[in-house]
This record gives structure tokens, sequence and C-alpha cells, in this order.
């Protein structure tokens, strides 16, 4: 239920709350943040908004840049990380109009509610259930330099095997032997049960959590499914939650898609289905996998546009570090049941109606999550609408390990970009599934290529270490 002002208000006075903190989302998907005296809380607060520069945030708006950000009351909850009591809340940015405010189409919360009604629309659902899961890595210390004479990294974990002979207890995992592993082997349980501990205070539901493959650190926390808008919000909260629960541990956290060389790196796979009237619209007793014929258009419509949704599932020159084959990542256009070689896997144990679903596994935690799911969201919907079947474009399924398949077979198949270069080239090409009914605006997408792209530049006009290794002899 959405509280009232008066909720806030009561909420203020009965913690003793001192400051309220607004968090905004960049376009980058961090969160940025502005803070009042509790005292100065209002109605006039939620009526008026906080005002910004939406210039500052990444966005190119055509209009006015300064905004005023309006809070939704129902976000609201005591921030743990705050010494000084605190209350935080997000919201919508919207431009200033008379007589009237409206939304700042831009912005990602917006996005994402835009999507949602684009799909009420469109009469196919009006719910999107999705369940990210959130792969991350614990160091212990971390440091990095790029500097003209000096450009390297350093990272420890206690652990890791590579301090066999240093730890000095035995306590130390084989490399890529992580995975589930129990105490005295996992000694960051502690600090991932607060972290849960956290979520579900602040509303999120969480299903578990536990040590993934990478043997220096590495580990996932799982929420359950829940509706794509609120699970945007709750993503920015689960990432804000992981980090500040890492340095109260002594730990540094990262969800850096690989961080690591030579092992497993972190993806943040997105299970989602639709629901209408409360009733599953992937579940078909019938159909591969006992998946709907709408359910395969939809994973037609991923698979289809699965090169520009990299662009924004995948938004970092380090996502495709990850995304190389021998380490559980995708690299195939395809889709298939229990096969995590696939992009799009088919969980087997997903037995009962309403939980029949599929997860896309590319995506990773460096894109903008309402910028994701929104993206997600229209690229099925476009399949649906043009009924893109992915067995008849020969997408699968695929029920066999496509990493072991003969390399005249693997030539055959259809594979991911490889670089983010590439997968904005798609976007570029390949991105009126997105505009449609005005859901990404064409300026938000054109500035959004032009950022990366420029990053790009930046980042491969820097000598790699490895290079050193590989050149300076030649």
């Amino acid at each position: 239920m959405a509280k009232s002002v008066q909720d806030i208000l009561h909420l203020i006075a009965e913690n003793n709350i001192k400051m309220v903190d607004f968090k905004m989302v960049d376009i980058n998907g961090q969160f940025r943040h502005v803070t009042i005296p509790a005292e100065h809380f209002s109605e006039e607060t939620v009526k008026d908004g906080i005002g910004f520069d939406a210039s500052n945030y990444g966005y190119a708006v055509v209009e006015k840049s300064d905004m005023v950000f309006i809070p939704d009351l129902d976000t609201a909850m005591i921030d743990p990380f705050c010494e000084v009591p605190t209350l935080s809340m997000t919201g919508n940015a919207m431009i200033i109009d008379n007589p009237e405010n409206r939304p700042l189409a831009q912005y990602p919360r917006n996005i994402v509610l835009a999507a949602e009604q684009y799909m009420k629309d469109s009469g196919i659902a009006d719910t999107m259930l999705i369940l990210p899961e959130f792969e991350f890595h614990l160091f212990d210390n971390v440091g990095w330099n790029v500097q003209a004479n000096n450009i390297g990294m350093h990272l420890d974990v206690d652990q890791s095997y590579w301090n066999s002979d240093v730890e000095g207890r035995g306590v130390v995992v084989p490399k890529q032997k992580n995975y589930h592993i129990a105490k005295p082997f996992d000694p960051t349980y502690e600090c991932r049960s607060e972290m849960c501990l956290l979520m579900e205070e602040a509303g999120i539901p969480i299903k578990y959590h536990h040590p993934e493959v990478g043997a220096s650190g590495q580990f996932e926390i799982e929420p359950q499914l829940g509706q794509m808008s609120k699970m945007a919000d709750a993503s920015m909260m689960i990432k804000y939650i992981i980090r500040n629960t890492a340095l109260k541990y002594g730990k540094t956290a990262t969800l850096m898609p690989k961080p690591v060389y030579g092992e497993a790196g972190n993806g943040m796979h997105v299970h989602m289905l639709l629901l209408k009237d409360g009733e599953p619209v992937f579940s078909d007793d019938n159909g591969y996998s006992h998946l709907s014929e709408t359910a395969h258009y939809f994973m037609g419509g991923l698979l289809k546009h699965i090169a520009s949704l990299c662009a924004i599932t995948n938004p970092s020159t380090n996502s495709f570090k990850r995304l190389v084959p021998g380490f559980e990542a995708p690299v195939t256009v395809g889709y298939a049941t229990s096969n995590r070689s696939a992009v799009i896997r088919i969980p087997a144990y997903a037995k009962t109606p309403k939980l029949r679903r599929f997860e896309l596994r590319n995506p990773d935690a460096t894109c903008n999550p309402y910028f994701c799911y929104a993206a997600l969201l229209m690229a099925g919907l476009d399949g649906v609408k043009n009924k893109i079947d992915p067995h008849a474009n020969g997408w699968g399924p695929y029920d066999v390990n496509l990493y072991n398949l003969p390399e005249e077979e693997k030539a055959k198949l259809k594979g991911l970009p490889t670089s983010l270069d590439e997968a904005l080239n798609a976007l570029e090409a390949d991105n009126d599934y997105l505009t449609a009914g005005g859901v990404f605006p064409k300026e938000l997408i054109a500035n959004f290529i032009k950022t990366k792209r420029e990053e790009c530049r930046q980042m491969a006009a820097i000598p790699h270490p490895a290079e050193f290794e590989r050149y300076y002899n030649l």
C-alpha cells in the first residue's frame, strides 16, 4: 500500500529520523542523492519536488535541464548505513511545466513504467515478473593505477588458491572450485547473511545466497520473482546493500563482469515470465519444455534483437571479457532447456504453471537495471507481436553442450557480439523495437550510443599490461 505524507511524518517521528535522503539514478545506473533535514519534509516536498540539473546525470535533454525529483513515498526505508538516522526513498524525475509537471521521458524509472504501460496497452499481458541473479566478488583488498608510467591493478582474497603457501591455515579454495563450498572455506558467510537480512528489511524477499564457482571470492544472491518496475528499484538497492555491507566487514565488493583472469565472471541472469489477469501467459503442457507459443515468440524477439540488446544489458568493455567459452557464460544465440551454453536457458526445475519461465544469461550488473529490464520487455513484446518463431529461425532448441561441438558445427552458429563497439553498431542499426510507443526516446538512445562510443575510444587507447608481455620485445 502506498504511503501518505502523514505516514512518512509518523515514520520520521517514531524513529527519530534526522535526515531524509532522495536517491536518484543517472544514465549509467548509479545512485546519486540529495538530502534534506527531516524537519523540512512536508506535503510541499512531494508536490514541488527537489530541483536538480539533469545534464549532470548524463541525460541529453532537449528542454531546459532543470528538473524536479518527485519522491515515491512507497519506497521509503530507513537507511542502515547512515550514522545519522536517515530515511531514504527514490522516485521519478519531472520536467517543470505549467500548470503541471510531466515525466522526463529519458529518466530510467519513467522508462520502465512506460514499458509496463506499453505491455498493458498491447493486451498481451498486464504484469512482467523477473528474477535477476546477482553474482559478485568480495575481495580483501584491491587497487589500480592508470598513469603514463604506471598501468596495472592488484587484488587479493585470503582464501584464494594463489595464497596456498601464504595464508598459513590451509583454508584455501582450489581454482574454479568454490561452488556451494561450506565453512571453513566460506569466511564471508556472515557478511552475506547480513546483506540478505538487510534486503529483507528493505522489502526485497530473498530466495538464497551461496558461494559461486570462482575461488577468488565469488558469490551470488538471488531475490524472489518480482514485478518488473519494483525489481528495478530493488536491483539498485541490492547493489547498494552489497557494497556497503562489504565495507562494514572490511571487504570490498564488485559486480564487475570479469574482475579475475582465468575464473568465472559475474553475470546477472534475468528470469522472466508474463501474467494476464493473474494467470500465466508462458505455460503450456503441450509446448516445448512446457512453454506456450507466446513464450516462444517472446524468446524469438529476444534472440532477434540480442546483438543490439547487448549494448544495454552488457554496456561495459569488461562485459565482453566474460562472454567467452569455458566459464558457463553464454556465447551462442539460441535457446535450450537446462543448458548454460545457450543465451536463453529454460530451467527444468520450474515445473508449476505459474513458475514456468526462461532466463536470459548474457546480462551483467554494469547495466542500468531500468534500461535493461525495459529493453528485454520491449524486445519480447516485439517477438510476440511479429510472431518471431525461434525454432523456425534456426535458434534451437539446442539440447547439447554447445561448447563441445566440432568446429565445423560451431561455425554454423550465430554468436553474441564480441565487443561493446560491435554491440553499439547493432543498437544503432536496430532500435525501432525500443522506441515503439515512445518508450525509449530516440534522443536517449543516440546520446547513450555517443557516450559509450567515447568510452570505448578512451579504453582502446590505454596500453594493457598484457600487451607488454606479448609485444615488448618484438
